[in-house]
């Protein structure tokens, strides 16, 4: 494992950061890149990239069951999703003009 992810692991959960920032980056760039695009999933809508990013996430933690030293983790993708969540939440947030300001 390379120095720098041995640093990551160093202290408990750091593993679930890293997911939770990792694929926080990941939706924030995605999300960027394809400004005002979503995607219609029943009675709602999702950006196109926070959908992308959650839909790497849960490929990316399947393809584990596949790997004889990997172990997928249902906490470890809910950290990831919880990233995606977040940063789309803030990229929302700063976008949405504020009310009651001159």
């Amino acid at each position: 494992m390379p120095a720098p992810l041995k640093l990551v692991y160093a202290f408990p959960n750091g593993d679930r950061l890293g997911h939770f920032v990792l694929y926080g980056v990941l939706a924030f760039l995605l999300n960027a890149a394809l400004p005002g695009r979503r995607i219609s999933i029943g009675r709602g809508s999702l950006p196109l990239g926070a959908f992308i990013a959650a839909l790497f996430a849960a490929l990316e933690e399947l393809s584990q069951f596949f790997f004889p030293h990997r172990t997928p983790d249902l906490v470890d993708l809910a950290c990831g999703w919880l990233g995606i969540a977040v940063v789309t939440y803030l990229q929302r947030m700063r976008r949405r003009p504020e009310k009651g300001l001159p």
